[in-house]
């Protein structure tokens, strides 16, 4: 902290020796930097006074007129050219303190109330050292506990900002999601900030105080949202500003009451060819923030619902999109399973944006880990896999490359159990996702896939966009131009690659045409030793169209295989057995959807 001591009594030298008061000194463990000037040399250099964080006004208690130049002469110089909100903070001290019986503070009160920048007055003795280590504490405090942010002291109200951050902090120790903070939950909330719950009588202490000042501020014995905000503009008034920062300190705010870059975005290394997904603590922390919104216990969150989960953000973060991009009830709600895969999807297409959302809903705080890293598990690089041969990985993506007009969107919604057509005219930009993500059966284990629809006309197809664990080629059997376009992706991308491909002849509820190629696509397959076409129909959802989920997943897991292997008749029957022991939809979901048709 910076400190400049701007002394008003007269026959100063016009620049004192700098000193530094060292860290481990200092009760707030922070050290300070003393300035001293005298005000005719700021007249002249007040650039010093912009790289202050607090200053210090010092005035003879002994001599009246010093105390009329506060107000007339050093503040203006100090804050007169500041803006509201941005004054630098000011500790008035009044010296000689031991040539004086009685106190001027009755003089200095005037001044206090006019001038809001004015923290507080402390008298003092620098002969006798009286109150001079209480002087730097005040103005440390000035500095790392500032009033200014919080507290407007001409309206005697929490500022803005001050109500957001802490009524983002109520609702996240509210977690019954009741309104009301119960003694367990107030407990919880004193032991994350303070380190100790609050004793029995101590907590009664508090409630008695909440009820005896506000209307509303207790209800059914637990302390209301309006109750919580009395407590802290409390702490403010009595000068315990440091309370109320510890509170908003802990769970990540900074000076200017927004969260910190290091809190929403804690490091975490994904070296190059791993992929990220949300772990065990993840999961939990997940399923207990559903069961806590999830207010009719319906198994699925509404709109009102789900903007409720998402009242914590100052933005929101999923947009209409999330609705074509996981399964959802008949109501159109998003199930359980469908909030648990949208979240997947965020973890591995952009972790430090999920780690961001993480932070919002306070994930540090409720699981009392250091930070959302511990969510995460960084999964090993594929190269690895394919060496080895297996994989621990549980989430995987499939790119479904094709002509435009062969059917990906209606693939993508079938995926979810849905048989409609989505034309590509019909599309609403906020509301269409060209991500879909579901769980698979494979090898009787559950595995996230997540199927994305590369939206290209032309025949070139970007590096970038090729990458991914399994490539779907689709085209249109009733479209004759429309293999040749999958085959010629096939040999720019993946003909020399590790990525496997698995081949799907859409719309096979249609006439199939001779495609107009070379040879034709089961040809095609047998010469490049890949599996042979697989039909799918979103009209239908045979097993058979649906095991081609199954058999992608197979594929995207043992890229190993890809090659002889993948094209061997016994090792596709291993997958549709496989598959055909759990499908990746539920015929429960595959009949509401077909009574909706």
């Amino acid at each position: 902290a910076h400190l400049i001591i701007k002394s008003v009594v007269p026959q100063v030298p016009l620049r004192a020796e700098e000193i530094t008061i060292p860290a481990d000194v200092t009760p707030e463990k922070v050290p300070t930097h003393i300035v001293d000037y005298s005000g005719e040399y700021l007249h002249f250099n007040r650039d010093f006074l912009m790289q202050a964080n607090v200053v210090c006004v010092v005035y003879d208690v002994t001599q009246e007129e010093t105390i009329d130049k506060i107000r007339t002469k050093w503040i203006p110089l100090v804050n007169g050219e500041a803006e509201k909100g941005n004054k630098v903070p000011i500790i008035l001290v009044g010296n000689k303190s031991d040539l004086c019986s009685g106190s001027s503070m009755e003089t200095i009160l005037p001044i206090m109330n006019q001038f809001s920048e004015i923290e507080t007055c402390v008298e003092c003795s620098a002969k006798n050292l009286k109150n001079i280590s209480e002087l730097f504490y005040y103005a440390q405090k000035a500095v790392l506990h500032p009033t200014a942010p919080l507290y407007d002291p001409e309206d005697k109200q929490l500022k803005p900002m001050c109500v957001r951050a802490l009524s983002r902090i109520f609702s996240i120790s509210d977690q019954d999601h009741d309104r009301i903070l119960s003694d367990a939950e107030l407990n919880c909330f004193q032991k994350s900030c303070f380190g100790n719950p609050l004793a029995p009588q101590a907590l009664e202490d508090v409630k008695t105080v909440v009820w005896k000042n506000t209307s509303d501020g207790v209800q059914d014995n637990g302390l209301t949202l309006n109750g919580f905000l009395f407590l802290n503009t409390l702490f403010i008034q009595r000068g315990r500003h440091e309370t109320t920062w510890t509170i908003l300190r802990k769970f990540g705010y900074n000076d200017s009451l927004e969260l910190m870059d290091d809190y929403l975005y804690p490091q975490l290394r994904v070296p190059l060819g791993c992929t990220t997904e949300l772990n065990h603590l993840g999961h939990q922390f997940l399923q207990r923030l559903f069961d806590k919104y999830d207010e009719d216990k319906d198994s699925a969150l509404s709109p009102a619902e789900l903007k409720n989960l998402f009242s914590v953000f100052p933005y929101m973060p999923w947009g209409d999109d999330v609705y074509t991009t996981v399964s959802t009830t008949e109501q159109g709600y998003i199930s359980n399973h469908g909030y648990m895969c949208k979240w997947m999807l965020s973890a591995y297409l952009d972790i430090h944006r999920c780690l961001e959302h993480l932070g919002h809903l306070g994930y540090p705080i409720l699981t009392e880990q250091d930070s959302q890293t511990t969510a995460v598990t960084v999964t090993r690089e594929k190269a690895v896999d394919l060496q080895k041969g297996q994989t621990q990985r549980s989430v995987f993506l499939c790119k479904v490359i094709g002509p435009r007009g062969t059917g990906k969107s209606a693939f993508l919604q079938a995926f979810l159990g849905r048989n409609f057509v989505v034309r590509t005219e019909e599309r609403s930009p906020g509301a269409f996702s060209f991500y879909t993500i579901n769980t698979v059966q494979v090898s009787n284990q559950e595995k996230f896939l997540i199927l994305f629809e590369v939206d290209v006309e032309t025949e070139f197809l970007k590096a970038s966009d090729a990458a991914c664990d399994v490539a779907c080629l689709m085209y249109d059997t009733s479209d004759p131009h429309s293999f040749d376009y999958c085959a010629s992706i096939y040999k720019q991308h993946y003909m020399d690659s590790s990525i496997p491909c698995v081949l799907v002849a859409s719309k096979a509820d249609l006439p199939e045409v001779r495609q107009l190629h070379g040879m034709t696509p089961a040809e095609f397959c047998y010469k490049h030793r890949l599996p042979p076409p697989l039909p799918f129909s979103s009209l239908s959802l045979d097993s058979a169209s649906r095991n081609t989920f199954a058999k992608l997943a197979w594929a995207a897991m043992f890229p190993h295989l890809n090659g002889s292997d993948m094209s061997n008749t016994s090792f596709w029957l291993r997958v549709t057995l496989g598959a055909a022991v759990v499908t990746v939809l539920g015929f429960a979901i595959y009949r509401a959807f077909a009574r909706q048709k």
